[in-house]
């Protein structure tokens, strides 16, 4: 085991080195070392677009960040029209694949020509690479035909009414059948058009040939495990029997099944509980309509020096009882008991991600608590990864940039640039991150059951307060903890969430992370609120108050505001009756009901198309890298 876990390290260590290498090109755009700009030259090329400052900086931010919004500003801004982005967009993403399918094959063959680990994990390694390349191949084709095919003809159909779409789905019976013959929260199928009808189609119907490739890639990968065994965790079944369900449930073709199949993948992916573990489809962020899951396939490999503590899942649980007993919501009590008991079954991992594919060349998460199959997860509990080495790693290497400093100001930039590149506060900083996003991934469990969502989404809008809710149950559970132990983080804790909710803004336009946009806005809300932020309209300037009063308030606010979150939950109202408190839809996008807030959103939003990709010369890392 000790030998075993040396390897981890190995291979940790080197997947860390790889990423500093690949954020270097962050440090050559700082530096105008265009001479080592070589791949980035050759992605405008692939792209054919003119490589503007601008435009290196977004290239980079696609390549290295794995995110395309900054692209898309930077062609709005040279006047490509929806479709040519959307074809760039494709480029982009084919460009980006082969550049990471390249780097994970380097960190298999590293693991194989040093022989680490043992037979059996290489082949585990090897076996997800190979269908995370057919995965990789099938994302072109689901992102074709559904975020930019049936769901723009969808809204097309329905004057971009969000909640007529979903009424149309409703009424023509084309969700998929969950638990019980219920509507399912998430579907595994797309919709086919036959004689100007729509019709639920399973994914290997919709898509036979992609998922035929990764079946037959699945299927090797399980011959090849059988020839060894799991001589260090004694698992070897249990990878087995997960493989086998994956392979069930991309054969199922009836849509009424999917579901029930999914979630046998999820059950027999709870029993492995090593520090190798595998991603399959589990999120639904992009499809706001269906929930189609994404096609998620990844490593997610542990880091040997941190141990696991449950302090985190002790403190939540603190608040939790405390907003229940509080709120006398003794009828919901079925409610509450399922998420605590889903608390106590959660497994947390710390690491990195090791390999990734397919969707996830489109954005990597910083965190992830699934599955999201609540039926599963009572009986079997949740996962939860969270990769703080990585955000660390790059939140360092991401380039300073104007709009920062016009925004934010450079006192406010300074302390907070002071607190990140001081190594002295590595441990600091992991205590935020434990708190703000791990905290999050609690705090999704919390007031919901096996039903929730599909009862509270009906007109397409619980992602849109499901993020807020998250992360604010985290903030709550800190404001309110008797423990001092980590009363001197409080400072950094809310200087986090002031950037957070900013910075959120630039997202307005990126569907896929609508859910976080809005989460953005109403946190906007308190802070204004309480005065912590203040805007002026006239002379368009930001001022940002952390005194003792406004901090107080502001924490008072968080409490409050979770009170009345937590009872909607619990009466399972629809999320549009709470969103539209603080978001409402205008020419199809979300902004503020408040005029201030929407004026600076407005105005941040505008700066950001208009110097967003521009770096700020006037402040340098080197005035942080040694405290």
């Amino acid at each position: 085991m000790t030998q075993f876990t040396k390897d981890i390290q190995k291979i940790y260590d080197f997947i860390s080195e790889q990423k500093n290498d690949i954020n270097k090109l962050y440090e050559y755009l700082e530096q105008n070392q265009d001479d080592k700009l070589v791949i980035i030259q050759e992605f405008a090329t692939h792209l054919n677009v003119p490589l503007s400052n601008d435009m290196k900086l977004a290239l980079i931010a696609r390549l290295v960040g794995l995110r395309d919004d900054s692209l898309v500003q930077v062609l709005k801004q040279l006047d490509f029209n929806e479709e040519q982005i959307i074809d760039l967009q494709e480029q982009a993403y084919q460009f980006a694949k082969d550049y990471w399918l390249d780097i994970h094959q380097q960190r298999v063959d590293f693991i194989v020509s040093n022989n680490l680990l043992t037979p059996f994990y290489q082949e585990i390694f090897k076996g997800v690479y190979n269908v995370g390349v057919q995965m990789s191949k099938w994302q072109t084709s689901w992102t074709k035909m559904i975020i930019n095919g049936v769901n723009k003809d969808l809204l097309k159909k329905f004057d971009n009414d969000n909640e007529k779409v979903m009424e149309f789905l409703d009424a023509d019976d084309l969700f998929d059948k969950g638990h019980d013959g219920l509507i399912a929260d998430r579907s595994y199928s797309m919709l086919t058009k036959e004689k100007d009808e729509y019709k639920s189609s399973a994914y290997l119907t919709a898509f036979k040939q992609e998922v035929t490739d990764v079946v037959d890639a699945l299927e090797e990968f399980i011959t090849n495990i059988m020839e060894h065994e799991d001589t260090v965790y004694n698992q070897k079944w249990e990878y087995y029997n997960y493989l086998l369900s994956i392979i069930g449930a991309f054969s199922e073709t009836n849509t009424d099944k999917l579901v029930s199949k999914w979630a046998e993948v999820d059950k027999t992916w709870m029993k492995i509980s090593t520090p190798i573990q595998i991603g399959h489809p589990l999120e639904y962020y992009e499809d706001h309509f269906r929930k189609a899951v994404a096609l998620e396939w990844d490593i997610r490999l542990t880091n040997p020096k941190i141990q696991n503590n449950n302090e985190r899942v002790s403190k939540i649980k603190v608040m939790f009882k405390d907003i229940f007993t509080n709120i006398d919501q003794k009828e919901h009590q079925n409610i509450y008991d399922f998420s605590l008991k889903s608390l106590d079954k959660v497994q947390l991992y710390l690491g990195r991600p090791a390999l990734f594919f397919a969707a996830e060349f489109n954005g990597l998460f910083s965190a992830q608590v699934v599955p999201n199959d609540e039926i599963v997860s009572k009986e079997y509990g949740k996962k939860i990864f969270a990769f703080s080495d990585e955000i660390l790693q790059g939140q360092r290497a991401k380039p300073f940039l104007k709009l920062s400093t016009e925004i934010f100001g450079q006192d406010f930039l300074t302390k907070d640039r002071s607190f990140l590149f001081n190594t002295d506060n590595d441990k600091k900083w992991h205590q935020v991150y434990d708190i703000t996003t791990i905290g999050h991934e609690f705090g999704h469990i919390l007031w919901c059951d096996d039903e929730t969502e599909t009862v509270m989404n009906k007109t397409a809008n619980f992602k849109n307060i499901e993020e807020f809710k998250a992360t604010t149950g985290g903030l709550v559970s800190f404001f309110t903890d008797t423990d001092s132990n980590e009363k001197e983080l409080e400072e950094f804790v809310i200087s986090d969430t002031i950037k957070r909710a900013v910075g959120l803004i630039g997202w307005m336009e990126v569907d896929e992370v609508q859910p976080y946009y809005c989460e953005g806005m109403i946190h906007l809300f308190g802070l204004f609120e309480t005065k912590v932020l203040n805007w002026d309209m006239e002379l368009k300037k930001l001022s940002i108050d952390t005194s003792t009063q406004t901090i107080e308030a502001l924490k008072q606010w968080y409490i409050e505001i979770y009170t009345k979150l937590a009872i909607h939950y619990l009466e399972k109202k629809d999320a549009t009756l709470f969103l539209s408190d603080y978001a409402i839809k205008k020419n199809n996008k979300f902004t503020s009901t408040n005029e201030t807030i929407d004026n600076f959103i407005q105005h941040y939003f505008k700066r950001y198309q208009e110097i967003g990709q521009e770096l700020e010369t006037s402040d340098k890392k080197e005035n942080y890298l040694n405290g």
